[in-house]
């Protein structure tokens, strides 16, 4: 992130709540943008806001905000952050970028709508949808008492597999959201058999029983209602590790399984609105200076990486309607979307249409047209001055011979992965937090900046060395590499020169929450549907 602007340069344009407001309702493309961490975002911010974190602008925002004339509307808290990371976007390309008038401040005197937690769009539709198609959904005790009668019954869980390896319900097996209705059929072929979908908390539970029910799986279908945060407050035990995954069981779709999940997925598609693509709109698209286009393949990880359509990034169906503000931070923009089976992009699409979006589904494709297999590229910005390397070993070498304290070593990965294994002797630094950090830490002549593969750290080493005046280098390879060779590591919160408010703690996370910070999530839930009415600028309808 760049420093504070000089005196010199002209102010930045402004834009009120009602400018974002009046855009919003228009469905006009805008992207508001919260460049604190995002345990303060989560805190509080407006509806359709969007997490960028200042100091991973640069690593960031081509990916997501792609076109460069986007409408951009940058605001903090009071933290000083907003203005220097707008001078960064201008600096990248970005030609239309403005301050929100008063910041989160001025929203919220305007009369501004102000939302808690993460995902909020995705959340706050969820219940919508529950409230007004009454999705059906179980208690936790009556579940857990069908599993131990042995009950004809199957729990799918709609998260992903790694969320679901850290904490299910027992017997359950993971299904993430956009293979529900491709996969169900051949977990629970009986149409006697109860099918249980849950998630961690509400969300990916409603959407997913909801989904088999509107495709019209024959199956009585419902929610476990409150997710594992209702089984634990129900006092009941959750299993960890498991490995039951839609893929490596032993049901197998049929043909003709295949064929009625395609059959319904593409009638709630039409039904919903969903528009169609073929690969000459994708042409025309590219053409259009005026519009965002997202292209999004819905499809596993694994598959995408076995090959896919050029130009489409790996966006898994069920993550991409349970976090379109980060998918898709561009409010008012074209999604195009994509799968080789036609079930789980009709599906994906069916919801976003669902959620305002303008949202189309690739047709007409052939396996063939999947042949790209080179990693999806992250564009990211030239380097404003050439970054001086330094290898793992050399630096290892280094600060075994120099007296203590002649090289300190900034990690700017997340706190997380810090905390988990870094190099020894490395100080925890936010970039956004650099100044402050900076000033913890005893001064040295030399100073060596890492992340996990060095590319946030590769953009630091500028302000860095304005800051310091010392001699700066980075990691080649970052920590990865001094990890692979072997080289000495520690862990846990050793020097932590940032207050770790990189990553917001969801109460749903984990079996460790207080049972009153799972209740209170859950309260906050069920009071989403009134905000979104007080809010006024969502578009949803359910169908």
């Amino acid at each position: 992130m760049t420093q504070a602007p000089s005196p010199e340069l002209s102010p930045l344009p402004q834009k009120s709540y009602d400018d974002v407001r009046n855009a919003l309702l228009a469905q006009q493309e805008i992207a508001l943008i919260d460049v604190r961490e995002e345990h303060p975002f989560a805190q509080a911010h407006p509806l359709f806001a969007a997490n960028f974190p200042a100091g991973k602008l640069e690593i960031e925002v081509y990916a997501r905000i792609p076109r460069r004339s986007t409408a951009i509307v940058v605001y903090d808290d009071g933290e000083g952050l907003a203005e220097p990371a707008a001078r960064t976007l201008q600096r990248l390309g970005y030609t239309d970028v403005a301050l929100l008038a008063g910041g989160l401040q001025g929203w919220r005197d305007a009369g501004g709508e102000v939302f808690i937690d993460v995902n909020v769009p995705s959340k706050s539709f969820g219940e919508l949808v529950e409230a007004e198609r009454h999705t059906p959904s179980l208690p936790a005790q009556e579940v857990k008492a069908l599993i131990d009668q042995k009950a004809d019954v199957v729990v799918l869980d709609a998260r992903r597999f790694d969320e679901y390896q850290t904490m299910n319900i027992p017997t359950g097996v993971s299904v993430p959201g956009a293979e529900l209705v491709l996969r169900a059929r051949a977990l629970a072929p009986r149409p006697e058999t109860q099918i249980i979908v849950n998630c961690a908390g509400r969300t990916r539970s409603i959407i997913g029983t909801q989904s088999l029910i509107n495709a019209g799986l024959p199956n009585p279908v419902a929610a476990l209602r409150n997710g594992t945060i209702g089984w634990l407050l129900a006092g009941q035990e959750l299993e960890r590790g498991a490995g039951r995954r839609f893929d490596t069981q032993p049901a197998h779709n049929t043909p003709e399984q295949r064929a009625a999940a395609a059959q319904g997925a593409r009638k709630v598609a039409d039904r919903a609105g969903v528009k169609r693509a073929r690969t000459e709109h994708l042409h025309a698209f590219a053409l259009q200076a005026e519009r965002t286009t997202y292209l999004l393949d819905v499809r596993t990880p694994e598959e995408f990486a076995r090959g896919r359509v050029p130009g489409f990034r790996n966006a898994p169906g069920g993550q991409l309607v349970q976090e379109t503000d980060h998918t898709a931070p561009v409010r008012g923009a074209r999604l195009v979307v994509v799968d080789d089976d036609g079930v789980r992009a009709n599906m994906s699409a069916s919801w976003l249409a669902q959620m305002g979006w303008d949202v189309w589904v690739l047709d007409g494709l052939q396996t063939a047209d999947f042949h790209d297999t080179r990693p999806a590229p992250q564009p990211v910005p030239e380097l404003l001055e050439p970054a001086q390397w330094i290898t793992p070993a050399d630096l290892a070498a280094r600060l075994q011979r120099e007296a203590p304290g002649q090289t300190v070593v900034l990690d700017m990965t997340t706190s997380a992965n810090y905390t988990l294994r870094h190099i020894s002797g490395a100080w925890f630094v936010l970039r956004s937090q650099l100044a402050q950090a900076l000033q913890a830490i005893p001064k040295a002549p030399h100073y060596v900046l890492t992340c996990g593969s060095s590319l946030l750290a590769r953009y630091a080493a500028v302000d860095v060395a304005s800051i310091t005046g010392a001699t700066v280098q980075v990691l080649e390879g970052g920590t990865l590499a001094w990890i692979a060779q072997g080289l000495p590591l520690e862990q846990g919160e050793t020097r932590l020169a940032s207050p770790r408010i990189d990553r917001y703690r969801r109460p749903y996370e984990g079996t460790d929450s207080p049972r009153e910070a799972m209740q209170a999530y859950l309260d906050w839930e069920f009071g989403l549907v009134e905000q979104l009415g007080r809010d006024g600028t969502h578009g949803f309808r359910v169908i």
